[in-house]
């Protein structure tokens, strides 16, 4: 039998080469399993990619262990802690944390009791939930749930209710009755005065009631003024308070303090005190305000000025350690705010260095609020003069505070006896050559006299003398100044601060550092004018004041 041959392939024998040169036995080896990145490149037919691999093998975190079930090495796992295992949570994939009752508690408590701090500065406030630093069933935050006692489908839908009014009585009989009974308890309280309503017309001894106040008295207090002061405040980060050196708790709006500790949304605002006209009062009296006033805020003494300012270097210092402080922003805003005529207008044009805000000597030059750049990150916000209303000054109080303006007034010499019973009668010699008088009329008669001011028939204008008088006292002609409280021994050793910033735990260094030195920047400020030279007008007051 002969042997069977195998015929040859077609090109060629067994071990002969194709026409093109390449071996028939050199083809290209697929995977020899499911996690093999061999031959799984490009131009293959396999249904896994060589990158669907290597994402396979990185979820793979088994153990290489020995043949006695020891573990020799495990991805993603500390040799120092073999045993150690992260326990899943699902709070990895929120952005809300949980926080306990009592946890919540003395939060609130800790930040009221920090806020009440002029010295602390709050950082970081937009990471700080502001809603829950106030417990919502006190102030402001207590608000009525009408969807809850009273759904929307229940009131305006097709389906709505009807709902029968409660009434406190039944007949008229009862209703009268009971409101004998109410009239007879206010009655008794605005008496008594337990009740404090400040619309109520009373009658003085001699059974004459008082005029109604006139419109002219009430300027600063309408409801657009206001509406201006509420932008500046919530566009404001720092607020600057300007007041008066000569009386600065007089032209203090303690209102507006009080609204921004009680609004939580606005109480991480920093509230600087700016005492202007420092000129204007001797330097004891300054330094004296500086002491007082700076245990509640920092406070600064200024002299507005464009061409010989004082203070201004203390506020821009200021204002630039606390633009380090709000890094997270790319500027911050200062505003100031104050009574009308006490120079917040004039402020921002020493800090500018040249006028660019219109100001004049007579409240209500300001209608709108205005923004000035001072640099590329600090902008300086000018609001209107607004006066709270719900206060005790006399008409008197608010022409001699600047708020009304002494050209509009009709009766100007009603005000008079006032002003001399406030300034020395030295001062009111020198300045109106008066020698003596035995009653404010007739001081104004020999002011008249003097000065030319006479009516038809000799008689003398009091009306037109009692309107120098007070344009003399508005612009500082006239010496005077508040007595400023009495210094305590305690408080004569320098400015009991000791405050430190509040910071979060994570806070990095520089911000801690930043707001250390914002509040000791804020001390060191008013410590450093107390020691310098004053300025003060020449020839003003005498030795002994």
């Amino acid at each position: 039998m002969g042997k069977k041959i195998r015929a040859p392939a077609a090109g060629g024998g067994g071990g002969s080469k194709s026409p093109g040169g390449v071996s028939g036995g050199g083809a290209k080896k697929g995977p020899t399993h499911s996690l093999s990145t061999d031959g799984r490149g490009k131009g293959t037919t396999s249904m896994r990619s060589a990158a669907t691999v290597r994402r396979l093998l990185m979820y793979k975190q088994k153990p290489t262990r020995d043949a006695k079930g020891k573990i020799l090495k495990q991805d993603l796992q500390s040799k120092e802690l073999p045993s150690t295992r992260i326990v899943p949570d699902r709070r990895w994939f929120g952005n809300t944390r949980v926080i306990g009752q009592k946890q919540l508690t003395e939060f609130r408590d800790e930040m009221a009791n920090k806020s009440k701090d002029g010295y602390t500065v709050l950082i970081k406030q937009k990471k700080l939930p502001l809603s829950l630093l106030a417990d919502p069933e006190k102030g402001r935050a207590r608000r009525v749930n009408l969807l809850g006692t009273s759904p929307f489908t229940e009131t305006f839908s097709a389906s709505r209710r009807q709902k029968r009014p409660k009434l406190a009585t039944d007949d008229l009989a009862a209703m009268a009755a009971r409101a004998t009974a109410e009239d007879a308890a206010y009655s008794e309280g605005t008496e008594a005065g337990a009740i404090q309503d400040r619309d109520l017309v009373r009658e003085n001894d001699d059974g004459v009631r008082n005029e109604v106040k006139g419109s002219l008295f009430e300027k600063g207090q309408s409801k657009r003024i206001w509406g201006e002061l509420y932008k500046v405040v919530d566009s404001s980060d720092v607020i600057v308070q300007v007041l008066d050196a000569r009386d600065p708790m007089g032209t203090r709006c303690l209102h507006l303090e009080q609204h921004l500790k009680r609004d939580a949304m606005k109480r991480h605002k920093h509230v600087i005190l700016l005492l202007n006209k420092v000129d204007l009062v001797p330097a004891w009296v300054t330094k004296r305000w500086l002491h007082t006033l700076s245990r509640e805020y920092p406070t600064l003494a200024f002299h507005a000025s464009v061409t010989n300012p004082f203070g201004k270097g203390a506020l821009l210092s200021l204002l630039r350690q606390f633009s380090r402080l709000r890094m997270d922003k790319q500027n911050i805003s200062v505003g100031f705010v104050g009574y009308p005529n006490v120079g917040k207008s004039s402020v921002i044009n020493a800090l500018r260095t040249k006028k660019v805000c219109v100001t004049a000597p007579i409240p209500g030059e300001t209608k709108v609020w205005q923004y000035v750049n001072l640099t590329k990150r600090i902008f300086l916000i000018d609001c209107p003069g607004v006066v709270y209303h719900d206060t005790t000054d006399t008409d008197t109080d608010a022409v001699l505070k600047g708020v009304v303006r002494i050209s509009n007034l009709e009766d100007a010499w009603e005000h008079i006896p006032d002003v001399v019973a406030r300034v020395k009668p030295d001062y009111l010699r020198r300045a109106y050559k008066v020698q003596s008088w035995e009653s404010p009329e007739d001081f104004l008669q020999q002011v008249a006299r003097i000065n030319g001011r006479l009516l038809k028939g000799g008689e003398p204008d009091l009306n037109t003398a009692a309107k120098t008088v007070l344009w003399d006292w508005q612009r500082g002609r006239i010496p005077f100044f508040a007595p400023p409280p009495p210094l305590p021994e305690h408080m004569r050793r320098g400015f009991a601060n000791g405050g430190k910033a509040q910071l979060p735990e994570d806070a990095a260094d520089a911000e801690v550092d930043a707001a250390q030195a914002f509040i000791d920047g804020a001390a060191m400020a008013a410590m450093k004018q107390v020691g310098r030279r004053m300025p003060a007008a020449r020839g003003l007051f005498d030795e002994e004041d």
